[in-house]
């Protein structure tokens, strides 16, 4: 029995016979004098619990009337088993590490402390979880806390935002009414699915590249879910609007034993062929980011069609070609 469970099963003693004996407890819980006491002790000391022992009752109980100093008594997710704490514990520092400095980092504290207190006497403390689980963020832009929260409650309430954007493809700033419609993080960064007023149509923006935000008192315009997969979710990557096509790319047998394993689109068909090499086949609307993924596999990935596609990849080897030579 871990430790979160035996405090639950303490509290509900306590709690429902109003006085326990030592031997009661020591009977019910399993354990040794001495790691009753300690438990007792914990509940005392790191959660604050108005445990007492009575000598004219012959037990413990909880405190009628005492005197608060400190956070008031209570369990917080004692539901959660040792190992529920630790994986949670590595859930928040995954958390804590989307954005720099921890873009969750003064909203996830609290629970940080709660859970850390709950560990208690377990192998593995809160610190120890951060030393032992790293998390490598690779293309990970910077982007402002202030934009992202008002970018959140703008979505959550339904209301519109006023954005000043710097488009990175052109370098053009422009000022846009949109209607935020989902938050995506993609690929270490964060992105916008909204409706863009002054384009009338579904655009995709990247949060880092919002330079300004101003929170709107307007009923943001309503797009149905249907409507919203369609112009911004079949084709592969995060640019997804445009005309969809089908890619074939073969890998080499070297790299398929990674590639096989991999998803690349939710709607991806994938072949072992016979000579141990990979076929796979997704969709896309746009070239660009499935041409990078294709040109970091160099000669193991094949781009076998679509015809436009495979002669993009060529036409940017062939500059390579002329950087390096």
């Amino acid at each position: 029995m871990s430790l979160t469970e035996r405090i639950y099963l303490i509290d509900h003693m306590l709690s429902e016979r109003k006085v326990a004996s030592f031997a009661a407890m020591q009977a019910a819980l399993g354990v040794s004098r001495a790691t009753l006491k300690r438990d007792l002790e914990y509940m005392r000391s790191r959660l604050h619990a108005p445990i007492e022992w009575r000598r004219d009752l012959g037990g413990y109980c909880f405190a009628a009337v005492h005197s608060q100093v400190g956070p008031a008594y209570e369990l917080p997710g004692l539901w959660f088993n040792e190992q529920e704490i630790h994986a949670l514990l590595t859930m928040q520092h995954l958390l804590g590490d989307l954005g720099a400095g921890g873009i969750l980092q003064d909203q996830i504290a609290p629970l940080m402390a709660r859970l850390n207190a709950l560990l208690g006497s377990a192998h593995d403390s809160a610190d120890a979880v951060r030393r032992k689980v790293l998390i490598a963020s690779v293309g990970r832009r910077p982007l402002r806390m202030a934009h992202f929260q008002q970018i959140g409650k703008s979505l959550l309430q339904g209301k519109r935002l006023r954005i000043t954007y710097a488009a990175r493809s052109t370098d053009a700033t422009t000022e846009r009414e949109v209607s935020p419609l989902r938050l995506v993080h993609y690929r270490e960064n964060w992105h916008l699915d909204a409706w863009c007023h002054l384009r009338q149509e579904l655009r995709n923006f990247s949060v880092d590249r919002i330079t300004a935000v101003q929170a709107l008192d307007v009923v943001a315009k309503a797009v149905s879910q249907k409507r919203i997969a369609h112009a911004l979710g079949p084709g592969y990557g995060i640019f997804a609007q445009g005309k969809l096509k089908w890619a074939t790319l073969r890998f080499s047998a070297y790299r398929a034993r990674w590639v096989a394993n991999e998803q690349w689109h939710p709607d991806q068909k994938g072949q072992m062929e016979a000579d141990g090499r990979y076929t796979l086949k997704v969709p896309y609307a746009d070239h660009r980011e499935l041409m990078m993924d294709v040109l970091r596999f160099g000669a193991d990935c094949e781009v076998m069609a679509p015809r436009d596609l495979r002669a993009r990849v060529a036409e940017e080897i062939l500059r390579m070609k002329a950087v390096y030579r």
